[in-house]
């Protein structure tokens, strides 16, 4: 290949990929979905039935998230404002802390789904559902009792539990954390880049309930790419909240749980209600209890 011929080749590539990156990040904010992760918190705190089997554990999570906190901050803050400070000067003082709130969140996470939080989250994303007229759609993952004015109630999964842990998106989260060493901008690009690989994850039980294989996925993130983005990255700046991530990982959840809903009232073959009405649900307690 000449000279001229390679670099029309990377000219091609270069523009090619900055307006695809143009497109996603405009969907990103234009779309809304990244409101979803935030209107998951009041539509949590608002509904008692899906707080109350999770405040034991969400109380464990907070102590457990200061814990961490305090001891991240005791023994790795100053070592890495002392390395930041050859790279940021004065601003590593700033600089070093979303760095260790992103080692704080992988710390926090892995202990809260491993010892705390179970299957909270997918318990979460179906009651919601439920809640917003789209039984059927949860009753091809679980059993769901009740009916008329009696609360319905959250069975046992029908369906392989999704993993806890979603490694791919753990190990990404980690080795993009010295991003953070670059103050400001190479946050948001750790925040963005984060959010626009894991942002599709936080369906993966609206995928399954759909019973979508690899190839339906893939073409239904293809279609939403920079909604996901959004909806990502959003969550990604929550994880950063200092105690409180553990609840917002579970108003995250929520919120996901909201957009398929609303996905579902505009085009699903389900046939739910575009209105119907909440109605309560009670999800299992942490550990199996209902």
């Amino acid at each position: 290949m000449s000279g001229g011929s390679l670099s029309s080749s990377v000219a091609e590539s270069v523009q090619r990929q900055i307006g695809h990156a143009t497109a996603v990040a405009a969907e990103a904010v234009t779309s809304g979905a990244w409101a979803y992760p935030l209107l998951g918190i009041p539509y949590l705190l608002s509904h008692p039935s899906l707080v109350r089997p999770i405040l034991p554990a969400l109380f464990k999570g907070v102590v457990l998230s200061i814990a961490v906190l305090v001891a991240l901050f005791f023994f790795a803050y100053l070592p890495q404002v002392a390395v930041l400070a050859f790279v940021s000067g004065p601003l590593a003082f700033v600089a070093a802390v979303p760095l260790v709130l992103g080692e704080a969140y992988v710390v926090i996470n892995f202990l809260a789904r491993s010892f705390l939080f179970d299957t909270v989250g997918t318990d979460l994303f179906d009651a919601v559902l439920v809640q917003k007229g789209h039984l059927t759609l949860v009753e091809k993952g679980r059993q769901v009792t009740g009916s008329g004015a009696a609360p319905q109630r959250l069975g046992r999964l029908i369906t392989k539990p999704l993993s806890r842990f979603n490694v791919d998106n753990v190990v990404r989260y980690i080795l993009t954390l010295p991003l953070n060493l670059i103050p400001v901008v190479g946050t948001a690009f750790f925040l963005i880049f984060n959010g626009y690989k894991s942002g599709p994850s936080y369906h993966a039980r609206y995928f399954q309930l759909k019973g979508y294989d690899k190839s339906r996925r893939a073409a239904a993130t293809a279609r939403r790419r920079g909604a996901y983005t959004g909806f990502g990255s959003m969550a990604a700046i929550l994880n950063l909240v200092p105690v409180v991530s553990v609840l917002f990982n579970c108003t995250t959840s929520v919120g996901a749980a909201l957009w398929a809903a609303d996905l579902e009232s505009k085009g699903s073959s389900e046939g739910a209600k575009k209105d119907a009405k909440d109605v309560e649900v009670t999800i299992p307690r942490p550990g199996g209890e209902l």
